[in-house]
């Protein structure tokens, strides 16, 4: 689209006769200005001024062209610094002089050349920093709550991530400061598809960042499927290469898929599988998997490992559910950027907005329990991550009716109808903790709203209530049910008396959930929090700590 603006400006003579000083523009947003002069001197009379001629010159310009690939990743320049705290305004794809400031605090901030240009490390950088923080998970909220910089831990983060260790930088050989490997494969595709590198890296979607074999690392995708028909695509998969980092660089997998993300693959070291609809190509040696389709979602048998019964046999599969349309780690990334402006975690002191606190809450209890599942499916041997994952949306699947209910039953009455699912699984009670343990963070992880929040049912009515506060923060927060302020107090304060599992060294937690929810309610009673069960069955370790010992008993050495 063109934007046409007009100058206008008056014809300067200064008293030597030489030519006045040129007007300056400062972006796209200056359009323009009226410079006057004094011709001659002072005006002494009305018959002088008359005499005086005035010319006025008309210009019209045309704004330079943009192509559309530019001007969205000059949007997502700009989303990214709005993120991180530089406020550039509506990302509208024009860099204009508030932009300039904008990327100019980034670099001053990064110890760059401040120069109001970006040139491919730092918008990589930027751009990368700003999907881990999309992405979520544990790492990130880790970053974000202990990082002196916040939020902004993430953008350090990732430029020593960048960089490397020890003077090592990827920045001589490469495009956009990807490590490389990765540029390699870029040009490969690039060269391939008759388009200039720059443009590839500029197209969304094609260049995608994720930790995904959890060793702090990033790790690289790149999907061809962003360039339509052609070389790299067939009528119903393209050619998407995953790049899992390991000590000596990176290791590459290649498959087939249509719009990938990193939430269909996970890795082990430098091999990865899938989890979701994309294929292997032949270059990758196969998956060994039993495809057996049933007509209805079984109950997970890996459960049987936590409890330390005999090796289940091979799983069967049914088909992933729809995915959720709200993302829980989204929304986790927009509560870190506020934590960060505040300077930290709200407390019972500091407690100003009810909404914040019970939001940072929820996603420090996500990142613990994203932490303890993924510990115990480490130790579940005969199962790939993709077969858990599947097993997992089938525990989902199997709870639809009581997930669907949460939103209209109190807690009572809903522990009472999830524990008829309970009775009716076949499955101990160790079976079904450590299994709801493990999809719990399978949800969270893939952002599979009925498997998490399932899982946080079951886990409730087994008798570990701790994990009712999950369904506390998903009802107060509309995530994965519906907004249920009033239903939400009840589970809140359910988990409080129960035997606290997320950040259990800060008891100061319950007193602080329970006053938010309070407020939350509109309720002026926001005192301190129920106090904990006493007794016996206080003194009981969580099935947690029990699956754990019994998952390590039955490892193998």
């Amino acid at each position: 689209m063109k934007h046409k603006f007009l100058l206008t400006g008056l014809a300067v003579l200064m008293v030597t006769g030489g030519p006045g000083a040129p007007a300056l523009a400062g972006g796209s947003d200056i359009v323009g200005g009226v410079i006057g002069g004094i011709i001659g001197g002072a005006i002494v009379n009305e018959a002088n001024r008359s005499n005086q001629r005035r010319t006025t010159t008309t210009r019209t310009y045309t704004a330079p062209r943009v192509s559309s690939a530019q001007r969205e990743a000059n949007r997502e320049v700009q989303v990214a610094l709005n993120h991180f705290g530089w406020n550039v305004g509506r990302p509208d794809g024009s860099l204009g002089p508030k932009s300039r400031a904008g990327i100019s605090q980034y670099q001053a901030f990064m110890e760059f050349p401040i120069t109001g240009q970006l040139n491919d490390m730092e918008r990589t950088i930027l751009t990368t920093a700003y999907q881990k923080a999309m992405l979520g998970g544990s790492a990130v909220t880790q970053t974000i709550s202990t990082h002196p910089q916040g939020m902004r831990g993430l953008l350090l983060e990732t430029r020593a991530q960048m960089l490397g260790t020890g003077g090592a930088t990827y920045a001589g050989g490469s495009i956009g400061g990807l490590p490389p490997q990765i540029s390699e494969a870029v040009y490969e595709i690039a060269r391939s598809s008759n388009v200039e590198p720059q443009q590839l890296i500029a197209r969304s979607g094609f260049v995608q960042l994720a930790d995904l074999n959890n060793d702090g690392r990033t790790d690289y995708l790149l999907d061809t499927s962003v360039l339509g028909p052609g070389f790299w695509c067939n009528d119903k998969s393209c050619a998407v290469r995953v790049f899992a980092s390991t000590p000596s660089g990176f290791a590459r997998n290649d498959f087939q898929a249509y719009n990938a993300t990193p939430a269909m693959f996970t890795c082990q070291a430098g091999a990865c599988q899938m989890t979701g609809s994309a294929t292997p190509t032949a270059s990758l040696p196969p998956t060994t998997m039993a495809v057996a389709p049933q007509p209805q979602p079984q109950a997970p048998s890996f459960g049987t490992q936590l409890a330390a019964q005999p090796a289940p046999a091979m799983p069967s599969f049914a088909a992933m559910p729809e995915p959720v349309p709200v993302s829980l780690a989204s929304y986790c990334a927009k509560v870190g950027l506020v934590t960060s402006s505040n300077g930290g975690f709200l407390t019972e002191a500091s407690l100003t907005d009810p909404e914040q606190a019970l939001g940072e809450q929820f996603c420090l209890a996500r990142g613990y329990a994203i932490d303890e599942g993924e510990a115990m499916a480490a130790k579940i041997t005969g199962f790939t991550p993709e077969q858990i994952a599947a097993q997992c949306s089938d525990f989902g699947a199997l709870l639809s009716d009581e997930v669907a209910a949460v939103g209209s039953t109190p807690q009572p009455a809903m522990i009472e109808k999830v524990k008829g699912f309970v009775a009716s699984s076949g499955m101990s009670p160790a079976q079904l903790s450590g299994t709801a343990k493990v999809c719990l963070s399978v949800g969270y992880r893939t952002d599979d709203m009925p498997v998490a929040l399932g899982s946080a049912l079951v886990l409730g009515a087994i008798g570990e209530g701790g994990y009712d506060e999950l369904v506390g923060h998903h009802l107060m927060q509309g995530i994965g049910t519906e907004e249920r302020p009033d239903l939400a107090l009840g589970w809140y304060e359910s988990g409080i008396k129960a035997t606290p599992v997320f950040a259990p060294g800060q008891p100061e937690r319950n007193s602080l959930i329970h006053k938010a929810a309070l407020m939350m309610n509109g309720r002026a009673d926001a005192s301190a929090a129920p106090k904990p069960a006493s007794g016996p069955a206080a003194a009981l370790s969580g099935f947690a700590s029990k699956a754990a010992a019994l998952i390590e008993t039955a490892a193998p050495q």
